[in-house]
């Protein structure tokens, strides 16, 4: 809901704010009276285009502030939460300036944005209707949204969304394949070459480190063989630490019976380090078994080394991936042998998800098709009323090439119509004149209000050309819509007045050389004066008050 609007420096106006509540706000005055220039400040605010002319003589910078109160979920926030702008306040403030170069400064809740982002979250909060400008409900994008939102599809969009998912993840892989196998086969002789290679060379996992340790072992085998000598010669030869620790073994081993548990931990001690030096004479010989001092092996064992690392570099991998390179390389050699067959079996698998995404897509066609009935027998309902009576309105679903499928289906919708007997539906915004068209979009938006819940709707003269029993209905209408959204109408309808639940009065106010425009509250006598003055125009009469007082009074029965 649109809570309040401050604008300053704009054409007639120098300083305006405005408060607003729920429901239908009625917008008067005589012409000229600055009625547009409302509407061009709030357009100004939500991103509508901006011109020079809209500068207020003799100051440097018009601006529009529009304050939203919106609720947690609203599509708007959505918006600011993706592009990191604050947006966990109650209200969404919109802010734009003017300078007299003509550009435009944009702001939501205080903070920098493109004019672009301020219009799309605009979209979202206000919608515009007026007589001869493009709106959001004339473009044919978004009509396939709008009928699935009127036939409550959900579950269908959520279902033909993830098959077409699968189908696109599809036909990427096949393309990928095929590129794959394009560049496999331009290299065919290359990678034979390298398959041979990695094969005749044989590499494993974890072959490289246990090279590396062998080949170290290797280059120092004299040094670790005298070591080893040196090591058994003090252990094992006369006089050594085996002779002496058997030595003292014998002489503890005497001597402990007599010393009542005094040599106890000595004996487990020295008993523990003949052990040991037994275990580590039968280790040295084992070691001194395995010690190979073979110039031939250090040579082969860093030959291979060698030839692995650089096998490695030339794949740009590293020596222990090589083992999974020859398993990948063999793979696509195997297909190129096997004529494709990876290919066959993806093309396989992406046929099955079409004809899945295809058996959805004509179900949920089915399903637009249904709705788009439901739509135009209840705009049929709407349009009587508005004078629309020969009028015919048509939803067309059409169903689209497979080359144009899409997440949200297989068909393309549009809203035509035709105001004429025997003419062909066509387009909205090229059959229907200016105010036939602020009344098929009045017709549209109460069919669809919970379809396309813009919080905030504004009519500029949706009752030109009208007036009536049939500017009663444009006024039953818009009360109608005013229960679930906020609604403004700019009119000159006496009839639409009255239903108003707020009443503002645009006039124009000259001081001096200055003329300026005001807008006021309007209740009770000053409602009823005002209302009489659309009845009976300049001079009102007193039977224009008690026509205006039966309206007024209609409007509240």
């Amino acid at each position: 809901m649109l809570t309040r609007l401050s604008i300053r420096n704009v054409v007639l106006i120098d300083k305006l704010d405005l408060d607003f509540s729920s429901g239908l706000a009625v917008l008067t005055g005589e012409t000229g009276a600055g009625k547009s220039i409302l509407l061009d400040s709030l357009g100004l605010a939500i991103g509508h285009r901006a011109e020079a002319r809209m500068l207020r003589k003799g100051t440097d910078v018009a601006s529009a502030v529009a304050v939203f109160d919106v609720p947690a979920d609203s599509a708007a926030r959505a918006i600011l939460k993706e592009s990191d702008i604050d947006a966990e306040g109650d209200d969404i403030i919109l802010r734009r300036s003017l300078g007299e170069d003509g550009r435009t400064k944009a702001f939501i809740n205080d903070q920098p944005v493109s004019v672009g982002l301020l219009k799309r979250v605009g979209e979202h909060l206000v919608e515009i209707h007026g007589q001869f400008e493009t709106q959001r409900l004339l473009d044919p994008a978004g009509h396939r949204s709008l009928l699935d939102a009127f036939g409550g599809h959900w579950d269908a969009l959520e279902d033909i969304a993830k098959r077409y998912s699968v189908v696109r993840d599809k036909l990427a892989a096949i393309s990928a394949a095929i590129e794959a196998a394009r560049i496999v086969k331009e290299n065919e002789e290359y990678l034979r070459h390298a398959v041979d290679e990695l094969q005749a060379l044989a590499p494993t996992p974890g072959e490289e480190s246990a090279l590396a340790e062998q080949r170290k072992i290797l280059q120092h085998g004299e040094q670790i063989s005298s070591a080893i000598q040196e090591a058994q010669q003090a252990l094992m030869a006369e006089g050594g630490a085996e002779e002496k620790l058997a030595s003292a073994l014998g002489e503890i081993e005497r001597a402990a019976a007599k010393a009542g548990g005094m040599l106890d931990n000595t004996l487990g001690a020295i008993q523990r380090a003949v052990s040991e030096a037994a275990d580590a004479t039968g280790f040295l010989e084992r070691a001194t078994a395995d010690l190979e001092i073979d110039p031939q092996a250090l040579e082969d064992a860093e030959e291979r080394l060698f030839a692995l690392r650089a096998l490695a570099r030339k794949h740009n991998t590293e020596v222990d991936a090589l083992a999974d390179t020859q398993a990948k390389l063999e793979t696509a050699l195997a297909d190129i042998d096997a004529g494709g067959e990876s290919l066959k079996r993806l093309q396989a698998e992406a046929d099955t998800a079409k004809k899945a995404y295809a058996s959805a897509a004509t179900a949920l066609h089915k399903k637009r098709v249904t709705a788009a009935n439901a739509l135009d027998k209840a705009m049929v309902g709407e349009l009587e009323p508005l004078r629309l009576g020969n009028a015919r309105f048509k939803t067309n679903v059409i169903a689209l090439d497979q080359d144009k499928w899409t997440e949200t289906g297989a068909d393309r919708v549009a809203f035509a119509v035709a105001t004429n007997p025997g003419s062909e539906p066509g387009p909205l915004n090229k059959i229907a004149s200016g105010g036939e068209l602020a009344r098929f979009m009045l017709a549209l938006k109460v069919v669809l209000a919970d379809a396309d819940p813009v919080p905030v709707l504004v009519f500029d003269e949706v009752d030109a050309g009208i007036g009536g029993a049939v500017a009663a209905a444009v006024g039953e209408r818009l009360v109608r819509l005013g229960q679930g959204v906020q609604v403004f109408v700019v009119t000159h309808s006496p009839q639409v007045a009255a239903k108003g639940a707020h009443h503002l009065n645009v006039r124009k106010c000259t001081a001096g050389a200055q003329t300026r425009t005001e807008v006021v509250a309007l209740n009770g006598d000053e409602r009823q004066e005002e209302i009489a003055r659309m009845l009976s125009g300049e001079i009102v009469t007193t039977e224009a008050r008690a026509a205006a007082n039966q309206l007024l009074n209609s409007a509240e029965a």
